[in-house]
């Protein structure tokens, strides 16, 4: 064992009941319970937020231009992406890394009241804006998290205690969406903020507060860590400047990761346009002499349905990814490893969108898209996060939010691209289907290779 090895590893003596309670759900050695449960809390506040939010999102973008303007603002983000990425980069190189987040969470929290003032002036396109902003929000705030999740822990320690922090990220999905849920079925349109009508946009100022609060949560876990190490060790190395588009051309590994990301957001894009699709011809049939309404209520009655779906559907998602995330995750890391780990969603994908193929039903795009999207928030996410602990400081920061934003945001282009031209052809959800497969296929080999690359990275770094 390396001198840094030795003064990483878990401080001897008794384990704590905060670690014998997690040892219930990975390995938790004595020391570490304290720190992963914050970064548990830290992880579940960000979902709680985001959920919040994402519900809000739903309905103002779809009723404001359907599918089709959902597609253009995810060209948008793509195009903000391209910006945010080397402005990070230089952020990165000249803040220590708790005054690089505590200036990314009060610009997004600054941004949210911001939103808010807006909407109750009631200034045009304040839906499409946000749905840009949120999808650049919720890629970038999490990415910084996981990157401090990995700057904190040995790559050891990463594997055995990350399935205890992502139970945070699973449960808050599942906290978020419920209350989301409420929000949604008590909002009132006329914007009136007294109970039970509460405004929709009241939780764009809740989420500021939450963000807030996993500020304070970033600095305790990172103050903790710090002092259970000698001084050599908490230290931050010095970076060498490059930004995350360089180090991902220098690096196979990183490449290879920025692939699979690519390929899970591109057919996880698909499956959202297959899905949104659905909803709406659903929604439309559901509403009686729907083609004789008018123009706004007809957006009326889509936000009826659309909104109170999704946060249904979203609940379900999030408890199964819950559930997944408590009982499984670990347990696969530990007798499967992550190999087999990055081959589980993939060949969900093979399942779920060879029966959409055949069966495009509502019902059936619903539990496909919940079985997927269970496994993407909790086994998946997790395995993600696990990739990045054979890398350095520089790559765990640079590379890896270029890689969950902008990368991400590529996949999802290049849907929407796709998207696009279905639309303007006539082809219908087997289709998008049809295309899913085949990108999956790919996706299984790049999860192989990936597998097999990572394994030599942790063996060289052990």
């Amino acid at each position: 064992m390396s001198e840094n090895e030795a003064s990483a590893s878990p401080q001897e003596g008794k384990k704590s009941p905060i670690d014998l309670l997690l040892s219930l759900f990975a390995e938790v050695m004595p020391g570490e319970g304290l720190t992963a449960l914050v970064l548990l809390a830290d992880v579940f506040l960000m979902l709680v937020a985001y959920y919040l939010l994402k519900t809000v999102r739903e309905p103002l973008i779809l009723e404001g231009g359907g599918v089709e303007l959902k597609n253009y603002a995810t060209f948008v983000q793509a195009l903000v992406l391209m910006g945010f990425v080397p402005a990070y980069a230089s952020l990165v190189k000249r803040l220590p890394r708790m005054t690089l987040i505590t200036v990314t969470l009060v610009f997004f929290a600054s941004n949210l009241v911001l939103f808010w003032l807006l909407a109750l002036l009631k200034v045009p396109y304040v839906g499409f804006a946000f749905f840009v902003w949120l999808g650049c929000f919720s890629l970038c705030v999490i990415a910084q998290f996981w990157s401090l999740a990995n700057d904190l822990y040995t790559p050891d320690q990463g594997k055995r205690l990350f399935a205890i922090i992502g139970i945070g990220s699973s449960v808050g999905a599942v906290a978020g969406s419920y209350l989301a849920k409420w929000f949604a079925q008590n909002s009132n349109p006329d914007d009136k903020l007294s109970p039970p009508n509460v405004s929709p946009y009241v939780t764009m100022l809740v989420s500021a507060g939450i963000l807030m609060v996993c500020l304070g949560l970033s600095w305790f876990a990172n103050t903790r860590e710090g002092s259970r190490r000698p001084a050599s060790a908490a230290a931050e190395p010095p970076m060498a400047g490059k930004n995350g588009f360089a180090l991902l051309l220098e690096d196979k590994y990183l490449l290879l990761i920025a692939a699979l990301i690519l390929l899970l957001n591109v057919v996880n894009s698909t499956g959202e346009t297959i899905f949104d699709l659905t909803i709406l011809e659903e929604a439309k049939r559901s509403t009686p002499n729907y083609e004789s309404l008018d123009e706004n209520a007809q957006k009326a009655a889509i936000k009826a349905f659309v909104g109170p779906f999704r946060a249904d559907f979203f609940f379900w998602t999030n408890l199964i990814g819950a559930v997944t995330q408590l009982f499984f995750v670990s347990r696969i890391f530990k007798y499967l490893g992550i190999r087999a780990a990055l081959l589980s969603l993939p060949l969900i994908g093979l399942i779920a969108y060879g029966g959409i193929a055949l069966f495009p039903a509502l019902a059936f795009v619903r539990l496909a898209k919940i079985g997927e999207n269970g496994t993407d928030y909790s086994l998946y996410n997790t395995t993600k996060q696990a990739l990045w602990l054979p890398t350095s400081r520089e790559q765990k920061y640079n590379a890896k939010m270029t890689i969950d934003s902008f990368i991400v945001r590529i996949g999802d282009l290049l849907s929407s691209g796709a998207s696009l031209g279905f639309i303007a052809l006539g082809f219908g959800v087997r289709t998008y289907a049809v295309v899913n497969v085949c990108v999956v296929l790919v996706w299984v080999v790049t999860a192989v290779v990936i597998g097999r690359e990572n394994k030599k990275r942790t063996e060289l770094a052990a």
